[in-house]
């Protein structure tokens, strides 16, 4: 079965390859996926599958009858990056590119489509492919796909994902059998202070100062009163105030973020960010807000489920290596669904053999290895079928 099904993808190699190019050359940035959704639609109609509209700009689609359930997802937005690669079929939008990979995710998604409608009289229950928006950006399309009902009738006994991953080379599979990436929350920090010329500071109170003196004390709540054995970041990563050498100005606003693989500190270090921020500026005779954007939780996968995938991987040939991958600091929004129902998610090598270096994801020379399309297309079908069949 196995080698039938690697041959049945790769049959549809240039297919998933132009599916890929296409969106890559059309990207559209989180929640905006329209064009990307009809493209999606138009290859599901012409294949004769079952679909709808969910979350605005997401699809869900049925392939196959019975009872039981399994979905397989992929991510649809792209990022607001200039694209440096000089590929043939860059981005035509300015100021908008696929540096994260999921054009790749739904081209391999919609080449597992045309391989499970093929197979699907033999399938024994339903494959739920979810086409999602708005990964980048939260809320994250997960959790709206999730509130009209992506995961209900029916509903899965399992979800699969994956993400490219440039740090391994094509032909290898990574998994983590629990917890697989962090929670991310977006800080916004206002100081409210009272402007003064810069010659006379004691005329003022001063935000600058206090901004300064916040960040720093920041860092004390993850280096001394954190476990050092659970991973948590706090990073603070913009600064805004001022205009003139000469001005101290009414206004600082900062940006940062929150991460970490405990949701009990996640949530107790929020409380501690508002308070120490309020009474750290107050002594400085300056008022300070912060507004937190909640974002994904942790990536958790479940063992059992994992498992299955890496029995997969392991049989599938195109399949040269099955290792495993370190946890990381990322946040992935996949993480609500995990959250839902059991959930596997595993990192695809896209890395060429013959490179030493594949720039990063989120960056504007990312250019993963098209040849890793057919194993990623063959796991997402493999994981399905083998699920469904109880094997």
């Amino acid at each position: 079965m196995t080698s039938s099904l690697e041959t049945a993808v790769r049959s549809l190699e240039e297919q998933i390859v132009h599916h890929r190019r296409h969106l890559h050359r059309h990207p559209e940035l989180s929640f905006q996926e329209h064009e990307t959704s009809a493209y999606i639609q138009d290859v599901l109609r012409s294949l004769n599958i079952e679909h709808r509209s969910i979350a605005n700009t997401g699809v869900v689609a049925h392939i196959g009858k019975g009872t039981r359930c399994v979905a397989l997802r992929a991510d649809i937005d792209a990022l607001p990056i200039v694209e440096e690669t000089g590929l043939s079929f860059a981005s035509e939008r300015p100021g908008v590119m696929h540096a994260c990979g999921h054009d790749s995710h739904t081209a391999m998604l919609l080449g597992a489509a045309a391989v499970l409608k093929q197979q699907e009289a033999e399938l024994g229950g339903v494959v739920k492919l979810l086409f999602q928006p708005g990964e980048e950006k939260s809320p994250g399309g997960a959790s709206i796909m999730i509130r009209e009902g992506a995961l209900s009738d029916p509903v899965p006994e399992a979800i699969f994902g994956q993400h490219v991953n440039p740090d391994a080379t094509v032909g290898t599979v990574e998994f983590a059998d629990s917890v697989m990436m962090a929670s991310a929350d977006e800080l916004y920090w206002t100081l409210k202070g009272f402007g003064a010329h810069a010659a006379q500071p004691h005329k003022g109170k001063d935000p600058i100062v206090a901004a300064a003196e916040l960040i720093m004390h920041l860092q004390t709540l993850v280096t001394r009163q954190r476990n050092p054995l659970d991973a948590g970041v706090l990073s603070v990563t913009s600064i805004h105030g001022g205009s003139a050498t000469n001005i101290i100005p009414d206004v600082v606003e900062l940006k940062g973020t929150l991460r970490s693989f405990n949701e009990q500190w996640r949530w107790d270090t929020i409380e501690r960010i508002r308070e120490h921020s309020a009474t750290l500026c107050a002594l400085h005779g300056v008022e300070c807000t912060l507004d937190v954007v909640v974002g994904y939780p942790p990536l958790i996968n479940t063992p059992a489920i994992v498992q299955h995938a890496r029995n997969v991987a392991s049989d599938l040939g195109c399949v040269k290596q099955s290792g495993e991958f370190e946890a990381k600091m990322w946040a992935e929004d996949f993480a609500f669904y995990a959250q839902q129902i059991p959930a596997a998610f595993w990192m695809l090598g896209v890395r060429a053999p013959e490179q030493d270096f594949l720039p990063g994801l989120h960056n504007a020379r990312f250019t993963p290895d098209e040849r890793a399309f057919v194993i990623g297309a063959s796991m997402m079908v493999a994981t399905a079928q083998r699920w469904l069949q109880g094997a």
